[in-house]
């Protein structure tokens, strides 16, 4: 395979420059350039390394942090700098989700985020110009480095003790659970018929299902469930789209800059509820492709072809309309109350450049462990777990959260955990102190 290097010379440099990795050259012995201060090697990857050595610039956190635009975009990952400005366009999570940890340490985020590192490292490598100077810190100089210390090993801890290891028995009961819900729901209508008792009851079978393909796909979007991508992103699009006439485009792209930036406006969407619709020219066209169209349209075809039989083709229309409102209403009900109670009530911020764990236990609360909250709630009863290791199993939380108690408690940070009645009633409690500010602002103006 073949790894590009881009090199670039236009910051200014601080100490020396290291041989670090193959430099291309010339017959004459000259660097090949592009003529704008930039470098590029192509290095053979074939298990041997018989390639000169590539020279690559010094920078500072001073010149790092001036490339925090969208059209400028540098990051630094295990002290390398990376220049992702063309690259954000094409990333697979979005091209906000660069651009949220643009001039800043993304380590922690970048491992998080990533699970099969070996894959991600094809795309890093023509992206690099350059690496921290010796004397600089690995992270910007507010951050904790024992903090930021402690986690990584943290992290290296459960990795040794195959935490990110997906129990494939516990993801196809799952499915199994969505599908016996959804033939049950038909065969139930296809024997008793059309009784309003038997569509409410049908449409709570039905709402169930739904929530729990929700948090399947959730599983699908985070972690290679499959151990095949295309079959993962295949399995993604059923669950989200099929099932739940959702764009799973969309979601990723939304979701992903929630768990990167979580409570911090404006780059969480969960928590900038401005327009409700996605109206004009622009924001349809980046949200949804042909493929979302098709298969969400998937949803509703089998929706019709289940009902028509029993209600004829305007009967159908009308059934569908309001079993998809009542499902609809019910299952933003959950699903809202699921993952904002476990975030609403916490700190909510501008940015503040803190390290990820502190972000992550800061902006996130945990439900109380039970058999019902495990269930009702998929797993992200345990959303600080969730939130600092997006990759992992969600069967394996309850077993790392003693650890990641123990890690707040040594760093003087909170381990929120409540019931699940009193994280409900903080979701009201937080909205009505929020309105109360908002009025005496009002009123102040």
């Amino acid at each position: 395979m073949t790894l590009e290097d881009k090199h670039a010379g236009n910051g200014s440099l601080v100490g020396k420059s290291q041989q670090y990795l193959g430099e291309k050259q010339q017959a004459n012995g000259k660097p090949v350039t592009n003529g704008k201060g930039e470098d590029s090697v192509k290095q053979e990857a074939n298990g041997k390394c018989d390639m000169p050595r590539k020279i690559l610039t010094m920078y500072s956190w001073q010149e790092i942090q001036r490339h925090n635009q969208e059209a400028d975009q540098w990051l630094v990952i295990n002290r390398k700098v990376y220049d992702v400005t063309d690259w954000a366009k094409r990333h697979p999570g979005g091209h906000r989700v660069l651009n949220h940890y643009a001039g800043e340490d993304a380590t922690d985020v970048f491992r998080a985020m990533h699970l099969k590192l070996d894959i991600v490292k094809l795309y890093l490598e023509p992206l690099l110009i350059g690496e921290l100077a010796p004397e600089e810190p690995s992270q910007e100089r507010n951050k904790n480095p024992r903090l930021v210390e402690d986690f990584q090993e943290l992290r290296r801890t459960l990795e040794a003790m195959n935490m990110f290891k997906a129990n494939w028995v516990f993801f196809f009961l799952h499915l199994a659970q969505i599908l016996i819900l959804e033939t049950l729901a038909w065969l139930m209508m296809w024997h008793f018929g059309n009784g309003w008792l038997m569509t409410i009851f049908i449409s709570f079978l039905l709402l169930i299902s739904q929530m729990q393909s929700f948090f399947l796909e959730h599983d699908s979007g985070h972690l290679s469930v499959f151990t095949n991508s295309k079959w993962n992103h295949l399995m993604q699009k059923f669950l989200m789209s099929h099932l739940k006439g959702l764009s799973a485009k969309w979601w990723n792209n939304q979701h992903f800059q929630h768990h990167v930036k979580t409570n911090i406006y404006p780059k969480d969407p969960d928590i900038d509820v401005g327009p409700l619709f996605l109206v004009g020219d622009l924001q349809p066209v980046k949200s949804f492709s042909l493929q979302d169209i098709a298969w969400i349209s998937s949803f509703y075809i089998r929706h019709f072809i289940m009902l028509g039989p029993f209600y004829g083709i305007f009967g159908t229309i009308l059934h569908n309309l309001l079993l998809l409102f009542s499902e609809r209403f019910l299952e933003s009900a959950w699903m809202t109350y699921v993952t904002q109670m476990s975030h609403i009530p916490m700190k909510m911020s501008r940015e503040e450049n803190r390290d990820w764990f502190s972000t992550q236990v800061l902006a996130t609360c945990n439900i109380e462990q039970s058999f019902f909250n495990d269930w009702f709630t998929g797993h992200l009863n345990f959303q600080i777990e969730h939130h600092l290791f997006p990759t992992m199993p969600r069967h394996n939380y309850h077993k790392v959260a003693p650890l990641v108690r123990s890690l707040c408690a040594k760093h003087g940070l909170p381990y929120v955990s409540k019931p699940m009645l009193e994280a409900f009633g903080d979701i009201v409690r937080a909205l009505k102190k929020s309105a109360a500010l908002w009025r005496d602002a009002y009123y102040e103006t």
